[in-house]
């Protein structure tokens, strides 16, 4: 049986981050068992895919930060670092979390199945490997994750992005764009910094107002919830233009400087806990101003009014 040299097998070339639909891609197996790595690789091969292989799970890490593969199949029992950890690493990386990973494994026990799951697993396929039920698999998992990056790609071509974060702030994926505009405020950890934990836990009065506004690098960003379940929330990210001053706001829409100071800040994303604090005045004054800027500005709401201020348009 011809066993393949696993340092061999990798492409020099990459594909595209995101190839077209009749391309198959790039499949990476990870198995310390050369007859597996063999049937498996003939198999792929054969139905046209582009293989990388790796016999434990740090040469795994390392062949993915070299090249994303577009699909993972993964031993789960390997010496060393085994498939659970591998596959915990490979989805706390934001670079590689949503490439779906395919167990492989012996155990049928619910509980190592649990496992592989609990770790980030999006499927399994038990031992021995039947090849055409492990292709249909990854057709199947590389075509859905293909429309979700689809999907993401969209969200940021409007100019707009997206993430999904859990109720600790953690990320459990984001757009290209969501990634990019927030990667300098992110921890080590891929949480978002404490403040926005803290609004999106409620703590930072987020019945006052639907956003939270943050500056990132001189861009200031808009982050507003879309969705929410038992395991995470969805958000919105969009980039703002920077609010105009107090006297430019003042000149423009008629109103008193004190008006436009209160304006200025909520465009900024301010709630009226922090105006005031900014300002020198209790919230309760700073809703009386807010409530005057409405009028004169004929709109109802903070959001309406930031808008307006934001993009220096009279009503």
């Amino acid at each position: 049986m011809y066993i393949p040299d696993p340092h061999s097998l990798v492409r020099p070339q990459p594909l595209p981050e995101q190839p077209q639909d009749d391309e198959p891609g790039v499949v990476l197996i990870v198995d310390d068992a050369p007859e597996n790595l063999a049937m498996l690789h003939e198999a792929l091969d054969a139905a046209g895919w582009r293989v990388l292989v790796a016999i434990d799970g740090h040469v795994a890490l390392d062949r993915v930060a070299r090249l994303k593969p577009d699909v993972i199949l993964l031993d789960a029992l390997m010496p060393g670092l085994d498939g659970f950890e591998t596959c915990r690493r490979l989805k706390a990386d934001p670079a590689s979390a949503q490439v779906p990973i395919i167990f492989m494994t012996g155990l049928t026990e619910t509980g190592h199945i649990v496992h592989a799951f609990q770790a980030g697993g999006v499927d399994y396929v038990t031992k021995p490997i039947d090849p055409p039920e492990v292709l249909a698999r990854i057709a199947t998992h590389v075509r859905n994750a293909r429309l979700a990056a689809q999907a993401q790609q969209a969200m940021d071509a409007t100019g707009h992005a997206m993430l999904s974060v859990d109720r600790q702030g953690y990320v459990r994926w984001q757009s290209p764009s969501a990634r990019d505009w927030l990667r300098p405020c992110m921890g080590a950890d891929g949480r978002l910094p404490p403040y926005a934990v803290e609004w999106l836990q409620g703590g930072r009065q987020a019945a006052e107002t639907d956003a939270l506004s943050i500056v990132v690098d001189g861009s200031h960003l808009s982050l507003s919830r879309l969705a929410g379940d038992g395991a995470g929330i969805t958000l919105l990210v969009r980039k703002r233009a920077s609010a105009p001053a107090p006297a430019e706001l003042a000149a423009a829409f008629g109103i008193t400087v004190r008006e436009a100071e209160v304006l200025h800040w909520v465009a900024c994303g301010k709630t009226n806990r922090d105006v005031g604090e900014i300002l020198g005045m209790s919230p309760r004054t700073v809703d009386k101003h807010l409530q005057h800027v409405f009028a004169k500005l004929n709109v109802e709401t903070r959001t309406a009014a930031a808008s307006l201020a934001l993009n220096r348009r009279a009503p």
